[in-house]
C-alpha cells in the first residue's frame, strides 16, 4: 500500500547550534551527508512512496537540497510562513492526506519495522501508534503508561520513575483524526504539549508498540558527535 510520511523539519534547532550554525536541524552533516537522508534512505528501503517535509527555519537549505524527488521518490513541502511548532506543523503538512500515514521527527532516528507498527495499528484499529522505547530520561523523553491492550493512559510519567516506555517520534496516524478533533490550522501548536493531549481528550484511540531498535537523537551536540558511528551501519 503507497505510505506517505510527513517529516518534521521545521524547528530552529537552537541546542544545536553551536556546532551546526547556518542548516535547520535535520541539514546536520554526518560523514558528508545531511542526515535527513539517511533518515529518509531508511524509510525508503521500508516502502514509503512520498515525502512531506514540513519546513520553516532555513527551509531553503532542505528546498535546495532535495528538490521534487529524492531516491525517484516524489517530494513535497508544507512551508510555514511563521513558527507554527510541531503540531502546527504537522497540521499544515496533512492538509489534503486522506490514507494513513507515517509520521516522524526529522531530527532523530529510530530503528523501526514498518511492517510490525503497521500490523500493530491494524489490529487495534488505533487513530495513533505510536512507536516506543525504554529510558530512565524522562526529563528530555516523552514518557507515557500504557494498559494491558497496550491503549496509551497517560501522556506523562513522574519524573524518577525509573525506567519507563517513552515515545521514540515514529507515529502512524489516521487522518480523520486530526479533522474530528476540531483543531485549527495555522496556529502555533506544540504536537507533544498540545495536539496529542487534545487528541486524548476528544476520545481518540492512541496505542503504542514497544521495540527495541536502535534510537538516536541529534539534537544535542554529545550525540551528534556519535551520529556517523551510528548511522554507519543503517
Amino acid at each position: 500500500m503507497p505510505l506517505t510520511a510527513v517529516i518534521l523539519a521545521g524547528g530552529l534547532g537552537t541546542r544545536l547550534r553551536s556546532v551546526v550554525p547556518d542548516l535547520p536541524k535535520p541539514m546536520a552533516p554526518v560523514a558528508g551527508r545531511p542526515f535527513l537522508e539517511y533518515l529518509m534512505d531508511y524509510w525508503v528501503a521500508q516502502g514509503v512512496s512520498h515525502f512531506v517535509l514540513s519546513v520553516g527555519y532555513r527551509k531553503e537549505a532542505i528546498i535546495d537540497h532535495f528538490g521534487d524527488a529524492y531516491r525517484a521518490i516524489p517530494v513535497s513541502y508544507a512551508i510555514e510562513q511563521e513558527p507554527l511548532g510541531t503540531g502546527g506543523g504537522l497540521l499544515l503538512a496533512a492538509q489534503g492526506l486522506s490514507e494513513t500515514f507515517l509520521v516522524l521527527n526529522g531530527d532523530t532516528f529510530f530503528d523501526v519495522n514498518l511492517n510490525q507498527l503497521e500490523k500493530f495499528h491494524k489490529s487495534r484499529k488505533s487513530d495513533w501508534t505510536f512507536a516506543l522505547f525504554r529510558s530512565t530520561d524522562t526529563s528530555r523523553f516523552m514518557g507515557m503508561s500504557l494498559n494491558a491492550n497496550q491503549e496509551i493512559t497517560s501522556l506523562r510519567v513522574s519524573a524518577g520513575e525509573g525506567d519507563c516506555l517513552v515515545n521514540g517520534g515514529v507515529y502512524l496516524v489516521e487522518p480523520a483524526s486530526l479533522m474530528t478533533a476540531r483543531l485549527e490550522r495555522d496556529q502555533k501548536l506544540s504536537l507533544e504539549e498540545e495536539l496529542l493531549p487534545k487528541l486524548r481528550s476528544t476520545g481518540k484511540r492512541l496505542f503504542g508498540l514497544e521495540l527495541t531498535g536502535d534510537f538516536l537523537d541529534i539534537g544535542l551536540p554529545r550525540d551528534y558527535s556519535r551520529a556517523a558511528d551510528f548511522l554507519s551501519g543503517k
